[in-house]
């Protein structure tokens, strides 16, 4: 079976040189929180903060008076915040009608003499149809990657953490760039508006701008004009995407397309697009070994136990468990030779957030991309790839994966995971009524 992806474009990648130094690793959620407060404290020249959203509770508010303390100190400060439009307009999933996050930035502003401007992105005019999924933030010179959110559970700010990775790349080029794009492409939209301010626009009157400005986004890319086509050692290179067939999405298919002898996935929400799936088939077909790891319906961050009363989010774990059931199931001759290894990852009741791939001993790629049709088709996603032709970073690549997976366990059958029988009354009454109706495609394109 002959892969889509027969001549390779990621030597083509123009990227940015790196030293092996300047790519660190840091090991925990804890870790990130004390390192993003530092960073902040200390930073001279900008603060561009991404992320999907910034919540208001403890971390939360911890990380915006670090932003407020550092523009105080030094007015000269270029701070930015990126977050969802939709996202920090509503409350939690759940939780009854809230005022949003978007109340307490407008509070915020208020109280200080100085401004952190927050804008709210929408990359789509519903949420259900796409969010601000940009990854990265830049302080000074220094990028800092992963897929968290700023809230407590995300930076481990009491008992529970939720396990994602975290990386810092020091890169003057690197992070320009990302700066460039936020703003020259992001900013400048009609749809982009501050929501630190009052009364901000409404969603239903800015249609026409949203569509506009996704219809942009989808030309753009990072500007790498700065970086090399050579290919000869360390160097990164960051990726954008949204829609259907973007460069990310063949990116992330070609890197599956190349690797020879080993691929590592990761994915908090096994609903792989069906692209990804067959390069996952060809690569097996090649005798390569793939490990992917998962996080078990129990660390699903929209779990619910069976205790509470039932909410339809709360049936996606399931769903997951459903479709790695039935993948396990058709591949159960490659996990039984080890060539094929399903790893789920529970730890007590924490939460699993993890997203990457690693290729052979020379590609990572760091993303939030979830390797769902949604990040695929809807979401505005990013990456960063790291390309090490020489094995230059192979310690601390080698070292990442492995503490990844220390709470995890090999499935050895399909028929270790559970069924609808096993499944909670109210979860498997539902799950019926969908397949019966045939909307579950549905829930899986856009959940």
């Amino acid at each position: 079976m002959r892969s889509t992806f027969r001549r390779s474009t990621l030597p083509a990648l123009r990227g940015f040189p790196l030293a092996v130094d300047a790519l660190t690793m840091l090991p925990s959620a804890a870790d990130y929180r004390r390192c993003l407060l530092q960073k902040i404290a200390a930073a001279t020249q900008r603060i561009y903060v991404v992320a999907l959203y910034l919540q208001q509770d403890e971390a939360g508010q911890e990380i915006l008076d670090a932003l407020y303390a550092a523009k105080t100190a030094r007015p000269e400060l270029d701070v930015v915040v990126l977050v969802d439009w939709f996202r920090a307009q509503r409350g939690l999933i759940g939780a009854g009608k809230q005022a949003g996050n978007s109340a307490w930035y407008q509070a915020e502003n208020l109280k200080h003499d100085v401004e952190v401007p927050i804008y709210g992105v929408p990359v789509q005019t519903r949420e259900l149809f796409g969010v601000l999924h940009l990854k990265g933030s830049v302080i000074d010179d220094c990028v800092i990657y992963t897929g968290a959110s700023i809230n407590n559970v995300y930076l481990h700010q009491f008992d529970k953490y939720r396990l994602d990775r975290y990386q810092l790349l020091q890169s003057k080029a690197l992070a320009d760039s990302m700066q460039k794009l936020v703003q020259d492409d992001v900013l400048p939209s009609k749809a982009v508006h501050r929501l630190d301010l009052p009364s901000p626009p409404t969603s239903r009157s800015l249609r026409g701008e949203i569509r506009q400005f996704r219809h942009q986004l989808k030309r753009t890319a990072y500007d790498t004009t700065a970086g090399t086509e050579d290919t000869s050692g360390l160097r990164v290179i960051p990726l954008l995407g949204v829609g259907n067939k973007n460069p990310l999405n063949r990116t992330i298919c070609e890197l599956i397309a190349a690797s020879q002898t080993q691929l590592t996935l990761c994915t908090p929400y096994f609903n792989l697009p069906v692209v990804v799936i067959r390069e996952i088939n060809r690569a097996l077909k090649r005798g390569v070994k793939i490990d992917i790891i998962i996080g078990d319906k129990t660390a699903n961050d929209f779990f619910i136990s069976p205790d509470e009363p039932f909410k339809v989010i709360s049936a996606l774990p399931y769903l997951y468990e459903i479709s790695l059931r039935r993948f396990a199931r058709k591949h159960q001759l490659a996990i039984h030779k080890h060539q094929l290894n399903l790893h789920l990852w529970k730890d007590g009741d924490n939460t699993f957030h993890l997203k990457g791939l690693w290729a052979d001993e020379r590609y990572t790629l760091l993303t939030g991309n979830n390797l769902n049709p949604r990040a695929f088709q809807l979401d505005l996603e990013n990456a960063l790839l790291i390309d090490d032709p020489k094995g230059e970073w192979t310690a601390q690549r080698d070292a990442e994966v492995p503490k990844l997976m220390r709470n995890t366990l090999r499935v050895g059958k399909y028929d270790e995971l559970d069924t609808l029988r096993e499944y909670p009354l109210a979860v498997s009454t539902f799950l019926r009524r969908v397949s019966r109706v045939r909307i579950e495609r549905l829930l899986y394109r856009i959940l």
